[in-house]
């Protein structure tokens, strides 16, 4: 092979690799000094007197908020998040949940139809739908003008509302997202847990930017004028909805003070499963988040941290194949053994996964492939999509 055979092959792998590593470490680099920028003239302008965090409103000026739950056969977690409820700092005069049982088999309903609580009221829907229909008509019977959308695995703390309620103090705000603590078992510590703080430190670094993407669907709250009518097949309204509010010319925020707790999957195979339908939804909604208008930062974090991220088990891909027909060169030899090196170490990851053994850089890459994998089945499926509206609990 000689070098202008090579040329394109070379092109394609060091493409592959350039962006790979932008994604998962040249961004968080960039987003870092770029934050630290906004952190350092925020602390200026609050030492001036100006751009101080919202202070908690007091209890005679804490507004009404309707709290929506969408449950599919959830009677063991819902106990838990009711009780975290009647737990809030927060007047019940101003408070109303709605828990919106779609279509469940178990014993969800009966729980719900036992529950004396006056503020708490529950609507069984007799066919399942899916998550997005269970909110549109959660949405239609909430009374008051703004929202907090949560799960039944969720669990809020006492002044979590309250953190959360505070941002609305400004008008310019229309979505509030905040920041779950994940109770790890003795798995999700070396896998989710690794990924998930380090998702946590984009957000943080993307919030302080002003370009906050995304919403954990667990914990956000928002102005009722700022939820869209969803579509029933839609599976990442905790992104639609911010976006909404962007395209209404409102401001999303992240709150990492505004803290719940969650319980993450308790398998890989799990996560897997949830990463499949996230994939599934991305894709779906792929041409409205293209087509969506937002601010040059904003649209940096949405191509850097979402778009290159769905392209990353392509690249991947991408990398190995041309990494294979440059096999002849020798330079390109030991690149390909590092990558199979890779593998081999994500499937020693498996093993120790399935043992309960701690090989925690091995777990960490075996949960960095499994999670390429299923995107990459998930967009397999999205080509075969028959619109399919119900989502799986995952545990």
């Amino acid at each position: 092979m000689n070098h202008w055979e090579s040329l394109p092959l070379e092109a394609c792998f060091w493409t592959a690799c350039a962006l790979i590593f932008y994604t998962y470490a040249g961004y968080p680099i960039v987003l870092f000094l770029a934050s630290s920028a906004a952190e350092l003239h925020g602390a200026w302008r609050r030492l001036l007197g100006s751009g101080a965090a919202p202070p908690e409103a007091a209890e005679q000026e804490l507004p009404a908020v309707s709290i929506v739950v969408a449950a599919h056969n959830e009677e063991d977690q819902l106990p838990g998040l009711i009780e975290s409820l009647r737990q809030l700092h927060y007047p019940r005069e101003r408070l109303e949940v709605i828990v919106v049982s779609d279509g469940s088999s178990d014993g969800t309903n009966d729980y719900l139809r036992g529950l004396q609580d006056p503020w708490i009221h529950s609507l069984l829907l007799p066919q399942r739908k899916g998550k997005a229909n269970a909110l549109n008509h959660g949405v239609a019977e909430a009374r008051h003008a703004l929202l907090l959308f949560t799960d039944a695995s969720t669990r809020l703390l006492p002044d979590t509302l309250r953190r959360m309620m505070r941002h609305f103090q400004d008008a310019r705000v229309g979505v509030v997202c905040g920041a779950l603590r994940f109770q790890h078992h003795a798995g999700s510590a070396r896998t989710e847990g690794v990924y998930w703080s380090y998702e946590c430190l984009l957000r943080l670094m993307e919030g302080r930017l002003g370009a906050t993407l995304t919403a954990s669907g667990a914990l956000y709250a928002l102005r009722k004028i700022c939820f869209p009518r969803l579509s029933e097949t839609a599976w990442i309204e905790d992104f639609l909805v911010p976006l909404h509010a962007r395209r209404s010319g409102y401001e999303v925020v992240y709150d990492p003070e505004a803290l719940a707790l969650e319980l993450p999957a308790a398998t890989v195979q799990g996560e897997f499963t949830r990463r499949v339908r996230l994939a599934i939804g991305s894709f779906r909604a792929l041409g409205i988040l293209l087509g969506a208008r937002l601010d040059g930062i904003t649209r940096w974090a949405l191509i850097s941290h979402k778009l290159l991220r769905w392209c990353v088990p392509f690249l991947l891909l991408l990398a190995l194949a041309s990494n294979l027909m440059l096999w002849p060169l020798a330079p390109y030899r030991g690149f390909l053994f590092l990558q199979l090196g890779a593998y081999l170490w994500a499937g020693v990851g498996s093993l120790a996964n399935r043992t309960a053994r701690r090989f925690r850089g091995a777990q960490a890459m075996y949960f960095f492939c499994a999670m390429n994998a299923a995107f990459l089945w998930g967009f397999l499926l999205f080509l075969r999509d028959r619109g399919a509206t119900a989502w799986q609990q995952v545990r």
